[in-house]
């Protein structure tokens, strides 16, 4: 069956899906709240990016498997019902425990997610409207990474305590999946054939697909990792409240958000290796910087410059790694989608360094390790 013609009516409820997937990264404020209510090491506050992106590695595979029985639409209110269950869980008993149950339920529905929305768009847009839709969903998707500390900070500030910003999230959550079930839509009938384990394992052995997907581990963890560590670098060397210092995150995110747009374009005229080159010098030097700054609008101006520089490095070994085996599109793909485990790997050896050396340099060093490979990365692949 072929895709039915582009209908804004239909494509929209999807695309809209994109905003729930970015509640993922929510994560890197919520474990700043927690780590203070809680009094905790920078080791255990980690474990909660860990109990989100770990399910990348666990879950994605089974997820494609499931996904050929159920349907690519049923699949997705299945992650929108998990999601609403997880932000129910740290409003009606809040402590370490639960929170790490909450994000735990939140990385399977975002693994779930990730795995059936991309498929799911295909079956409302065109093959020609496709690429610039997925463009839109990832804009969408920033957009929710962006506004997350300024949905905590309302909650401070309007509801009382930050956690409070959960019941905002589920609210959401089910007007995305109300607007979604009310949507007719038509799915492909064609069954693709899902990646076992031992089909994704084969593949490593090229070596080009093993520097890649290191690649892929690389940068979800440096995204993460920097994340989780800018508002806490602005509280640790300028003294800022929780709520404030989250606004780094946003300007993190904001400057992400541009620079994927401005890619989009950049990369249309110009090779990828130069921009993925030039990307990670600007980063590092970035990162040199942020060693020895110590006002809070150098380390916002930092952050920023970081969130530009990397902006389209997933896309760009992403697409690489699909182009090294293109008859094995759909293994590679689920290869790269579990290596976005590296969001729960990195940040966990962040914290171990940061309680090491007893400051958040050691986080940033743990950063500057995955630039460096990324460098290496843009020069040898």
């Amino acid at each position: 069956m072929q895709t039915e013609k582009f209908s804004l009516t239909k494509a929209t409820p999807v695309l809209f899906g994109f905003f729930i997937m970015g509640f993922c990264d929510v994560v890197g404020i919520a474990s700043n709240y927690v780590r203070q209510d809680f009094h905790l090491s920078d080791t255990l506050a980690n474990f909660l990016p860990f109990m989100v992106f770990i399910w990348f590695f666990v879950c994605s595979v089974p997820t494609g498997m499931a996904m050929n029985r159920l349907g690519r639409k049923r699949t997705v209110q299945i992650s929108n019902a998990v999601t609403i269950i997880a932000m129910t869980v740290p409003f009606l008993h809040y402590s370490y425990y639960t929170c790490l149950l909450a994000f735990a339920l939140l990385g399977i529905a975002n693994t779930i997610l990730q795995v059936s929305l991309n498929p799911l768009l295909s079956d409302v847009v065109n093959r020609e409207r496709l690429t610039s839709s997925l463009t839109a969903g990832q804009f969408i998707k920033a957009i929710s990474s962006f506004s997350g500390p300024f949905i905590a900070s309302f909650s401070v500030v309007y509801l009382g305590k930050w956690q409070n910003m959960f019941p905002v999230f589920a609210a959401i959550t089910l007007l995305s999946s109300l607007w979604l079930q009310l949507t007719p839509i038509r799915e492909s009938d064609k069954k693709e054939e899902v990646s076992s384990f031992g089909d994704i394992i084969k593949i490593l052995k090229n070596k080009s697909i093993l520097l890649l997907f290191f690649g892929i581990v690389f940068i979800v963890g440096l995204d993460v990792g920097l994340n989780i560590a800018t508002p806490r670098i602005l509280m640790e060397r300028c003294g800022m409240a929780a709520e404030e210092a989250g606004y780094g995150v946003s300007v993190y995110f904001a400057c992400r958000t541009l620079g994927a747009f401005l890619g989009a374009f950049i990369l249309a005229r110009f090779a990828p290796r130069p921009v993925f080159r030039i990307g990670m010098i600007v980063a590092i030097a970035a990162l040199a910087a942020l060693f020895f700054a110590s006002e809070k609008i150098e380390i916002m101006i930092i952050a920023g410059v970081i969130g530009f520089a990397c902006a389209n490095v997933f896309s760009i070994i992403f697409s690489a790694a699909l182009q090294k085996m293109p008859e094995k599109a759909n293994e590679v793909s689920g290869l790269m989608i579990t290596g976005v485990a590296g969001g729960a790997l990195i940040p966990l050896l962040m914290g171990i360094c940061t309680d090491m050396t007893g400051n958040q340099s050691g986080s940033i060093l743990v950063i500057t390790v995955c630039s460096f490979y990324l460098l290496v990365c843009a020069f040898r692949n």
